[in-house]
């Protein structure tokens, strides 16, 4: 798994029912200044991107007290956006995300495990009904405060997850060899979150 060289760290895509610090302070996540992405070969010649638009969640965070550090996250699955209506409108049904019966996506931290100089998020993702344990290795990018009196802090995580893990098994095999979508998902979140 990667993980990044961090001066401390995060979310998030996102996602805390985890007891935390007297210290820890809670910090919103600003969407308007937040992404949630992801990628995925795609016929074994590229990767495609793509993003979810409507998310929530909150930090618990303390700087240089890691071990007060959470987070909640929540995305709504129907936002998706890879830029093709038609794969988005594949992409919501039965064949992957199943929106109809699977609306959100949800992480919850388990706690913040320390690698040397990075930090690394382990947390429970659940998709499609299924929950999985999953590790984000965390980048904490800094703390200000803002021209409005806002206290803003910035977080980056990546990982990645095997999406059969989750129920999502859709393929087709190629005439000449190969699928047409790979099965590992990389997730990359950009998070800024305001102090509450």
């Amino acid at each position: 798994m990667n993980t990044f060289k961090t001066r401390m760290p995060l979310l998030t895509l996102a996602l805390l029912l985890l007891a935390v610090g007297a210290n820890a302070a809670t910090y919103a996540i600003d969407t308007g200044h937040s992404n949630v992405s992801f990628k995925v070969r795609h016929m074994m010649v590229s990767k495609v991107a793509g993003n979810f638009n409507t998310f929530s969640g909150t930090v618990e965070f303390t700087e240089g007290a890691v071990q007060d550090w959470s987070v909640e996250a929540v995305i709504d699955m129907a936002s998706i956006n890879t830029n093709d209506e038609k794969r988005d409108e594949h992409l919501v049904s039965p064949d992957f995300f199943n929106v109809e019966k699977y609306p959100e996506m949800t992480f919850v931290t388990k706690g913040v495990k320390v690698d040397g100089d990075d930090y690394v998020l382990m947390g429970d993702l659940t998709l499609m009904g299924v929950t999985k344990p999953v590790e984000l290795a965390l980048e904490f990018n800094g703390e200000i405060d803002d021209p409005w009196g806002n206290t803003r802090a910035g977080f980056s995580a990546e990982g990645k997850i095997d999406r059969r893990d989750f129920g999502m098994s859709w393929n087709k095999t190629m005439d000449k060899g190969g699928v047409v979508v790979g099965n590992d998902v990389s997730i990359s979140l950009e998070i800024e979150a305001i102090k509450q």
